[in-house]
């Protein structure tokens, strides 16, 4: 549902590209943009809509998290321009309000769908596999046309976000098709459920854009869906039946209320998975939270079983632990187990034990704060120890949680932090003491 992965992360990411993005410097026209201090989000979209069919098409652009991708900060809603990272280079989000020269207010019902469905633009051309048709190709035309009914309802916006920058030869589009021949095939089968956490995750949540490994191309390594993949700086987790590293020991009742509240008594969402809480999840039906939790919950897992007998160095995991003490115990306690609800307990922790260790050592290095919702209004903070402590010592504080209290996971290694510093510009900015 979001454009990177986040610690702990629960839904998808949507890098998308539905129509070809123009020069930069276009005036913004209607309505107008919000303060930069305010977030795209709290613009007031047009009036509530009335129409049962439009009203189906808002909430299902919720559940999608359309606006995750399509808003740029202090920018109208749906009007695009925001950067997308991949591994190929940088995608604009495209204008998709109602403005017929730059956004999609010329398109009809019938291109709406091919895009979804197909992957197809207006012009014909193959979109690039950025946005995330492989997903929405499991949408049926009924939720197609919703949408498209919704966003007819949106307040043109002349924008023209910056063209993309990808290097040769990601910028030749027709190679598009190539990749949909090793990775994509139309759903033309009829859909049934189309309220169950299957058609959801498959479809409009696209939970395996973020949470299922890719090839080096790109494409869904399909044997290993949602058993955890690598965006950016960030690791998504596994969110299957593992009971390490994914939900298999979480009840469908903690997955929903995660969603719902950006919190619960194991995790606490941040990053790009706070803003998925906060323009998505957290707007979704009970209902649909629920049959989320239990597909997720009910899938199996093929990745390489934990090797329990595991023992990391003991001098690593003694100069780990006299950080731990000094520096995170405060919050996480000397036993780990915090203060669930308020700071997550790291035994157990399914991130924590994760084969990747990236997003571990993002959240020391950069530290991390907390999404704020309805129910739980107030965020908590992680600070940042990336300026204080040398590659050896995070490499060493994060084996140590990683292999404690019960906890079993590949020891970090200093050379693995620093292929992250590098990446987020975290120096260190005093000597420390070595480990």
């Amino acid at each position: 549902m979001r454009r990177r992965a986040a610690l702990p992360v629960l839904a998808g990411a949507a890098l998308v590209i539905l129509a070809r993005p123009g020069p930069t410097g276009a005036q913004v026209v209607a309505p107008a943009a919000p303060s930069a201090a305010t977030p795209a989000s709290a613009v007031a979209l047009p009036t509530a809509p009335q129409d049962p069919q439009v009203a189906r098409g808002r909430y299902l652009a919720v559940l999608g998290d359309c606006e995750g991708c399509h808003d740029r900060p202090g920018g109208p809603p749906y009007a695009g321009g925001l950067p997308l990272n991949t591994p190929f280079g940088t995608i604009y989000s495209v204008n998709i309000t109602q403005d017929r020269e730059t956004g999609i207010g010329a398109w009809s019902a019938d291109d709406f769908w091919n895009a979804m469905h197909k992957g197809v633009r207006r012009d014909g051309a193959k979109l690039y596999p950025a946005f995330p048709y492989p997903y929405f190709t499991h949408v049926s035309r009924a939720e197609s046309d919703a949408l498209y009914a919704y966003f007819r309802t949106v307040a043109p916006v002349s924008y023209r976000p910056p063209p993309n920058r990808l290097p040769f030869p990601f910028n030749l589009r027709f190679l598009v098709g190539v990749w949909n021949a090793l990775y994509f095939k139309a759903d033309d089968r009829p859909v049934s459920g189309a309220d169950s956490g299957q058609h959801i995750v498959q479809g409009l949540g696209h939970c395996g854009a973020c949470h299922t490994p890719k090839t080096f191309l790109g494409g869904d390594k399909t044997d290993h869906a949602l058993e955890g993949g690598q965006l950016d700086t960030w690791a998504a987790p596994a969110i299957n039946a593992d009971p390490r590293r994914g939900l298999g020991s979480w009840s469908t009742a903690e997955v929903a209320e995660y969603l719902k509240n950006g919190r619960n008594d194991r995790a606490n969402a941040s990053a790009s998975m706070a803003e998925v809480v906060t323009h998505s999840t957290s707007q979704i039906t009970d209902a649909d939270l629920a049959a989320i939790g239990d597909y997720l919950r009910g899938r199996p897992s093929h990745a390489d079983p934990v090797d329990a007998n595991f023992k990391p160095d003991g001098k690593v995991m003694a100069a780990g632990e006299a950080i731990y003490v000094d520096e995170c115990a405060a919050c996480h306690a000397v036993d780990g187990k915090a203060a669930p609800g308020l700071f997550p307990p790291l035994p157990g922790a399914a991130v924590t034990q994760s084969t990747d260790p990236t997003t571990v050592i993002r959240f020391i290095l950069s530290g991390a704060q907390t999404v704020a919702t309805d129910a739980k209004p107030t965020p908590h903070s992680m600070p940042s120890f990336g300026w204080k402590l040398t590659d050896a010592q995070v490499a060493a504080v994060a084996t140590y949680v990683r292999n404690s209290w019960g906890n079993v996971a590949p020891a970090v290694r200093p050379g693995d932090v620093g292929k992250i510093r590098r990446k987020v510009g975290q120096a260190v900015q005093k000597p420390s003491a070595k480990v």
